[in-house]
């Protein structure tokens, strides 16, 4: 009996034929092992054969990826499409897909996507949407257009005497703690014959007294934090502090602000380009 069944696996001569390869294993199977790795894997190996391309697009495989709240999310990033796409029409995979892109509302002056890795939130907010205190007086500010600018423009100051720069956001942010920056440029960069020069006769000021940030929010969270700011013709972000939200549901008002009104003398010569405001899991470096 024993020689009858060796003769039947060994009948053809070609042992590699009964050796189980990827296509063999159920796709429900492989969709459960994708749903414990990150994002960026579970794309690398959706390339392996069509069983993983398959099982890399089982809803319940991003459903664990995205934020709770991510229909809210997604209300915002198709706020300026106009596909006319309905969250219902999409897969969890393409809805994660589509946030991982940098979305534009809010007429295009706010910002939002999700890490490709963490799925964390990051929200950037441009200096059209903040309250800036003598930005109708040519004096004293204009708005330049700019490539080294996500929003293609930035606030630009030549001189004043009392600096307040202010905005706010309403959001439902997914449970987490999240960091608030300041993305401030000194000296004003342009483009000489395809190379980066950067103008600097307007600095002036900003090492007599630190810049004063703060942020609160809805729940009585408060944050304050003093900066010296230096490196020219660096854009560098400004840490102003960090919140937490507890719930993913609730709506929630941020307010933050840049000021500096010692009247004793006057400053100049700042880029402000925008805020950001990101899960803090997140390296914001890499955002910019």
């Amino acid at each position: 009996m024993g020689a009858n069944f060796s003769s039947c696996v060994c009948d053809d001569g070609d042992s590699s034929s009964m050796r189980p390869r990827l296509g063999d294993i159920p796709e429900s199977c492989v969709a459960l092992v994708l749903m414990y790795l990150d994002p960026p894997d579970i794309c690398k190996l959706a390339r392996l054969s069509r069983v993983f391309r398959d099982a890399s697009f089982a809803d319940f495989v991003w459903e664990s990826k995205l934020p709770l709240n991510y229909k809210f999310i997604m209300g915002k990033a198709l706020e300026e499409d106009n596909t006319s796409t309905s969250v219902t029409e999409l897969g969890k995979r393409d809805i994660y897909a589509r946030l991982c892109k940098h979305n534009l509302f809010d007429n295009g002056t706010k910002e939002i996507w999700l890490d490709k890795r963490t799925g964390g939130v990051c929200l950037a907010i441009s200096s059209k949407a903040l309250r800036i205190t003598g930005i109708d007086d040519r004096r004293y500010w204009n708005h330049i257009s700019t490539e080294e600018s996500r929003f293609h423009t930035v606030a630009y100051l030549h001189q004043i005497w009392w600096l307040e720069v202010e905005g706010d956001i309403d959001f439902q942010f997914p449970e987490g703690t999240y960091s608030v920056y300041f993305r401030l440029h000194l000296g004003r960069s342009s483009k000489k014959l395809g190379r980066r020069v950067c103008k600097t006769e307007h600095i002036h000021g900003w090492d007599m007294k630190p810049v004063r940030f703060q942020l609160t929010t809805s729940d009585s969270q408060r944050a304050v934090s003093h900066t010296h700011l230096d490196n020219p013709g660096h854009w560098i972000l400004c840490h102003v502090g960090n919140f937490v939200s507890k719930s993913s549901n609730n709506l929630m008002n941020i307010k933050f602000s840049l000021t500096q009104i010692d009247c004793t003398h006057t400053k100049g010569g700042l880029c402000v380009d925008s805020v950001l405001i990101c899960n803090s899991s997140i390296d914001v470096k890499k955002e910019v």
